[in-house]
């Protein structure tokens, strides 16, 4: 696994008791922070593969609370030191940490466990489906990773 320009991660907070838990994910603060544009959840369930997605804009700040994911990033972009990697992150509550993936990198995720897993972005940019760009999880010229 190679890491590519630009993609960041950073093990998160969580704070348990007996009560429950709490998850931190992204302050204003945080030298991590870019800017706001929406927050949003998605669910995938174990076995499924949400794949191929990139932005054209959008910075992407990824945790996942709830069960566990495998992310797969590729770096297709001509100007890019690391152009042709492929990175693998495994990321959920187990080893729970914000995952920043800058425009213009393709991504899949793989829910992995035995139940649903929750996602969350609190991305850059509000959702506009004219700057994605998307490919099937099969598409030749994409990595077979999956």
């Amino acid at each position: 696994m190679e890491a590519i320009a630009g993609v960041r991660i950073t093990p998160l907070t969580q704070i348990r008791d007996e009560l429950g838990a709490v998850f931190h994910m992204l302050r204003a603060d945080s030298p991590l922070f870019i800017e706001f544009g929406e927050i949003y959840f998605s669910l995938i369930n174990p076995g499924a593969t949400k794949a191929w997605r990139r932005h054209r804009v959008m910075t992407l700040n990824l945790a996942v609370p709830v069960g566990s994911i495998r992310a797969v990033l590729f770096d297709n972009r001509p100007d890019s030191p690391t152009r042709g990697a492929v990175q693998f992150i495994d990321t959920g509550e187990d080893s729970y940490s914000l995952l920043q993936i800058p425009p213009r990198i393709w991504y899949g995720f793989r829910g992995v466990g035995k139940a649903p897993s929750l996602i969350a972005n609190c991305s850059t940019h509000p959702h506009d489906s004219a700057e994605i760009d998307r490919l099937p999880v099969d598409d030749p010229g994409m990595p077979s990773v999956w």
